[in-house]
């Protein structure tokens, strides 16, 4: 699939959102801001009841489907959105996150055009509800084998081209709070789809992510980032996941 002047890229963005009021509206208006003019916007919520389907009503001009009702989490939320997505490009923007600029989705059009890959990744901020930067994840370009090294790229950055989904399937929910590491590690690390590194911070995420919200929620983490490792061809992964966290701590500097 090639991409021109002429067929510029048509991208799906996908917001999951449950009882998100605090956070959605500025998620939505980073999206609405977007210089693109060749979105397809997909809300998901899993029937919130604090009024975040009333504050994306509010915008409803601008969003091209929302649909409210119960899902089994996150990641089964995700699926629904790709599977409603008529885009030839895919990405996830939750309602925690919101655009780090209004130019992003050009820039992920314009990779997408002149360089041809399968996906395409860039960095990320992790931000309080005050706009403070508290940790920087800057992804670096991606090198075949760096997945065996703990690297991965920030998800909320990750898009590809949306028929990938049907050649190598949607995020699984035997994976847990590791689903989307489980995918970008099966798009990539398994199957080789080729890679394009945007170097700038394109999305910015609120603090506060349910796999770290307890000492229990972050070992069942663990234990199903171990299961991704192992089903999808990673060299010795109790050391890798040993590795993985330790890479995060040049976000904090």
């Amino acid at each position: 699939m090639y991409f021109s002047a002429v067929h510029p890229p048509k991208i799906s963005v996908i917001t999951v959102s449950y009882n998100a009021r605090l956070t959605i509206e500025q998620c939505i208006r980073s999206v609405i801001r977007q210089q693109y003019n060749n979105i397809e916007y997909i809300i998901i919520d899993g029937k919130s009841s604090d009024g975040t389907v009333s504050i994306a009503e509010k915008y409803k001009n601008h969003i091209q489907i929302i649909v409210s009702e119960p899902d089994k989490g996150i990641y089964d939320a995700m699926n629904k959105g790709i599977a409603l997505a008529t885009g030839d490009v895919t990405g996830i923007l939750n309602a925690d996150d919101f655009f780090a600029a209004d130019d992003v989705l050009t820039v992920v059009a314009e990779a997408f055009k002149n360089q041809d890959p399968d996906i395409v990744y860039g960095d990320l901020d992790y931000v309080r509800p005050d706009g403070t930067v508290v940790r920087k994840w800057r992804s670096g370009r991606y090198k075949k084998g760096m997945f065996n090294a703990g690297w991965m790229p920030p998800h909320p950055t990750f898009y590809c081209k949306t028929n990938l989904f049907k050649k190598f399937g949607h995020y699984s929910l035997q994976y847990g709070t590791a689903a989307d590491y489980e995918l970008m590690l099966r798009f990539i690390h398994l199957n080789h789809l080729s890679v394009y590194y945007v170097q700038r911070v394109l999305v910015k995420m609120t603090v506060g992510g349910v796999s770290n919200s307890s000492i229990k929620n972050r070992i069942k983490a663990l234990f199903f980032d171990m299961k991704a490792m192992y089903n999808n061809n990673i060299i010795f992964p109790p050391i890798v996941l040993m590795i993985k966290p330790l890479r995060k701590l040049s976000q904090f500097f």
